[in-house]
């Protein structure tokens, strides 16, 4: 037999396509529509006549989104049999449905008739009398004369050629901010089923997304058109008629000719090879005195994404800023120019095509052609050229005195990061904290930060990293190459010695100093000898050490600097005064 109910004129010219799938059971599908078909013959009713054909729904899908009509093109599966069970014909034996349209006379009138009504899925068992069968003629060697045919029928697939690509969408975000176009390049995921819901092809068990321009002939011209107007996220159900999928032929590996395509899409990604960056501030400070610019330094938070939210990457996760350089090339392309113009604490959402960021290939997480998403909040930058800023708040009135190198200074401050992030209080120790400006106590941006100020002067002092604790900064104390903030106030300024001194002279220097210092007279100064020489004129007033140092490390090296031999004793021929002394003065 060439197929089940062809016109004997026409059963010798119509050809198969070999195919079989396994039916599943197709779960999307729209809301359940009445099929329509002949009643079947209920109990109590009188037997068939033959005068027409019978149909019996031995089962009818819950879901019939559409039913056969005259001039549909239809893919069936059958059993052909007579009424004693012989069977005559069977397209499973063939393993390939039967395509055919309906109603146009190329079947039998009694199964034009019956498959009128059926829905994708359902299964009829059909009577067909001879009248509406193969009549008196029957078909040599194979349907005996004035047969009654039987026919068990499950419908697998059916399209008209008025039929355009349908489109039913099931999940839509409420954010919809971009859909697709022609040219856009997306990534989507999807499964790929015929109209009875046998599973032909799955992104899914891949596990990667498709990706590819729409719009532009890459696809299937019923996907082409089913995939514009997505938005990100959302999710439809594609049905595509043949003639927009694989048409007559199929693609020759699992999509059979004539076949109906449905494709369960969600969109993870779309980007347009002309997008630039898209940059979203979601903050920012009231006080903005500087925006970042190319050749800055930063240090920021972020969450890098994908455009359906799946988290690749956080510096939160690591418990430390990301730093860098920005606009030299250090951060993908997107980044370097998303970075630009940003305030500190500022905080705003960057949207990098794939073509700035990390490209076809991608990296790590990231997956090829990927649209990224950086959530940002700057901590702070600078730029390597910047020097200390000073912003006095308070100066009294009577200022006239300015701390300056060697002078010794008692003060409290409040350090902080720019963030606001609280570093070190002398507030909260209660004491002030000590040094001598310009002996290296402090990091070299404090030490410019505390020049020229008056006892009771109160100002901030910003100190960019290179000037501070640098890119290392200290452990579990202070980030690498973070800016520091400094709250001072000027509590006590006790003026130094000049430069190079150790000790000064309030009076004129004895012309037999030496003499005086030997007070035993043996012709040598020990360390003691000389020690308490020195003790008893601060204490007398008459000198004094170098402020904010330990006086006896003091007195040891006015001694080593005197003993020039090194055998721990001064002579006369090596005692000698400083050169060059200011105001006569003179310092040993």
């Amino acid at each position: 037999m060439e197929g089940p109910g062809m016109p004997p004129a026409r059963r010798r010219r119509r050809r198969h396509r070999c195919c079989c799938f396994s039916p599943l059971l197709l779960a999307l599908l729209v809301s359940c529509a009445a099929c329509q078909a002949p009643p079947v013959p209920g109990a109590g009713e009188p037997p068939w006549d033959g005068k027409d054909v019978l149909v019996e729904r031995s089962y009818v899908p819950r879901e019939c989104p559409r039913t056969v009509r005259a001039g549909d093109f239809v893919r069936y599966h059958y059993h052909g049999t007579f009424p004693d069970g012989a069977k005559f014909d069977s397209s499973y034996d063939r393993g390939s449905t039967f395509n055919v349209f309906v109603g146009k006379g190329q079947l039998i009138a009694g199964m034009d008739k019956a498959l009128i009504g059926m829905c994708v899925n359902e299964r009829r068992f059909v009577k067909i009398p001879p009248h509406l069968g193969y009549g008196s003629e029957g078909v040599s060697g194979v349907i005996p004369a004035n047969s009654v045919l039987h026919f068990d029928v499950l419908l697998i697939d059916l399209w008209n050629s008025e039929d355009e690509v349908h489109i039913q969408t099931y999940y839509k975000p409420e954010n919809c901010t971009r859909t697709i176009q022609v040219s856009d390049f997306v990534r989507y995921h999807y499964n790929g089923t015929f109209l009875d819901g046998t599973l032909f092809d799955s992104s899914h068990n891949r596990m990667r997304t498709y990706d590819t321009y729409v719009g532009i002939g890459w696809l299937i011209p019923g996907m082409d058109k089913g995939l514009l107007g997505m938005c990100v996220g959302e999710k439809r159900i594609i049905t595509v008629p043949p003639f927009l999928a694989y048409g007559e032929d199929g693609d020759g590996k699992e999509i059979p000719g004539q076949a109906s395509l449905v494709f369960d899409v969600a969109l993870l990604d779309l980007h347009n090879p002309k997008d630039s960056i898209a940059v979203e501030q979601q903050y920012v400070p009231e006080a903005c005195e500087r925006r970042s610019q190319v050749g800055d330094f930063l240090r920021y938070h972020y969450n890098g994404t994908l455009l359906d939210g799946t988290l690749f990457d956080s510096s939160y996760s690591r418990n430390r800023t990301y730093d860098t350089y920005i606009g030299k090339g250090y951060v993908i392309a997107g980044m370097d120019e998303g970075l630009l113009g940003v305030c500190i604490g500022e905080k705003r959402r960057i949207t990098i095509p794939p073509h700035l960021g990390y490209g076809e290939e991608g990296r790590g997480k990231i997956p090829g052609s990927a649209v990224l998403v950086f959530d940002i909040h700057v901590i702070d930058f600078h730029n390597p050229s910047d020097s200390v800023a000073i912003t006095t708040h308070y100066k009294p009135s009577n200022c006239s005195v300015l701390s300056k190198k060697g002078d010794y200074l008692k003060y409290h401050y409040n350090a902080s990061l720019l963030d606001g992030t609280v570093l070190d209080s002398t507030f909260s120790l209660g004491k002030t904290y000590n040094i001598v400006l310009g002996s290296g106590q402090v990091v070299l941006g404090m030490d410019m930060g505390l020049r020229d100020m008056c006892v009771g002067e109160k100002r901030t002092v910003i100190i960019p990293p290179h000037l501070g604790y640098g890119e290392a900064g200290v452990e579990g104390e202070v980030p690498g190459s973070a800016v520091l903030v400094f709250d001072i106030e000027l509590f006590d300024l006790v003026s130094g010695l000049p430069e190079g001194y150790m000790f000064v002279w309030h009076e004129e220097v004895s012309p037999n100093l030496f003499e005086e210092i030997d007070k035993d007279n043996n012709g040598e100064v020990l360390l003691e000898e000389f020690g308490d020489y020195i003790h008893e004129q601060v204490k007398a007033g008459k000198g004094k050490l170098a402020p904010g140092f330990d006086s006896e490390t003091i007195v040891k090296n006015m001694f080593s600097n005197q003993d020039r031999n090194g055998d721990g004793k001064i002579t006369a021929d090596e005692f000698k005064l400083k050169d060059q002394e200011p105001q006569g003065h003179d310092e040993l």
